[in-house]
């Protein structure tokens, strides 16, 4: 959770978009009870496999859910239970999830991989299975001689077909600097054939700067996150709705880490921690 108390009493004040603020609306912070439960597990000291992987596929089960209802088509539909036999009447009448859309997830190796295969699997549920593509990319921070973030570097990718038209899902759990994500989206907008229809960041925890850069050079994305971490913000401005005193909010320190954070996922996730 946040660092006030009044950061807890505003999470409850939300709607299906999620908590109240003031980055537009193209964000949706779902900092319900049930999801900031298992983040707070999640980024807990003790916590280390096997706990730590069924925690994150349970938090990205819970965001998918949230995605699907707000983000993707739905269609009226009507199907039979199986009591038709007895009663014709059995029959489901309401809305449904359209099952022909063509959805795209993408795994930024390696915090990405586990993630981005839990939303493939979720929406093999949901839709056509010749509607649902995972691609995967390749990536890593790029730093300065100070240790700050400049950039990332790529090292390759696999982009299984074509992206025109299609919603591209692309779950990644820090949300720190943004530039995995513009890179990811940059990569998406250069391929043949034409830029995908929706570009949709999925992430546990998000800082001001992750929303600000990102928001601000991508005109069409949208981010959903459950946690918004912005720690080392003076006291006053943690005082505030979130996004209020956007210029001023800070979760990022020196070394561009998130505080508070969660602190190596992607070693945690690959059991990589020596």
């Amino acid at each position: 959770m946040n660092t006030t108390v009044q950061d807890i009493q505003q999470s409850r004040c939300h709607d299906v978009r999620g908590i109240q603020h003031h980055y537009g609306n193209r964000v949706f912070i779902h900092s319900h009870p049930y999801p900031l439960s298992l983040l707070a597990r999640l980024c807990s000291p003790g916590t280390v496999q096997p706990l730590f992987t069924r925690l994150l596929s349970s938090l990205y089960d819970y965001l998918l859910v949230q995605i699907v209802n707000l983000e993707l088509q739905s269609t009226y539909t009507e199907s039979e239970t199986r009591m038709i036999t007895s009663n014709p009447q059995a029959v489901i009448r309401g809305p449904r999830i359209d099952p022909g859309q063509p959805v795209v997830t993408v795994d930024i190796a390696r915090a990405g991989m586990l993630p981005s295969h839990r939303f493939f699997q979720g929406l093999h549920l949901l839709l056509d299975a010749t509607s649902i593509r995972q691609d995967h990319v390749f990536m890593n921070r790029a730093v300065d001689d100070n240790g700050h973030v400049k950039g990332v570097n790529m090292s390759g990718s696999k982009i299984g077909g074509p992206v025109s038209g299609r919603t591209i899902l692309v779950p990644d759990p820090m949300g720190a600097t943004g530039s995995s994500m513009l890179a990811t989206w940059k990569l998406f907008q250069d391929q043949p054939g034409g830029p995908p229809a929706r570009f949709i960041a999925a992430n546990l925890i998000v800082t001001p700067e992750y929303l600000r850069h990102l928001l601000h050079r991508i005109p069409d994305i949208h981010i959903h996150c459950i946690r918004l971490d912005r720690g080392l913000s003076p006291p006053d401005v943690l005082a505030t709705t979130p996004g209020k005193e956007w210029e001023r909010e800070r979760g990022l320190n020196d070394a561009d880490y998130i505080v508070p954070g969660g602190g190596g996922f992607g070693e945690l996730m690959n059991n990589a921690l020596e």
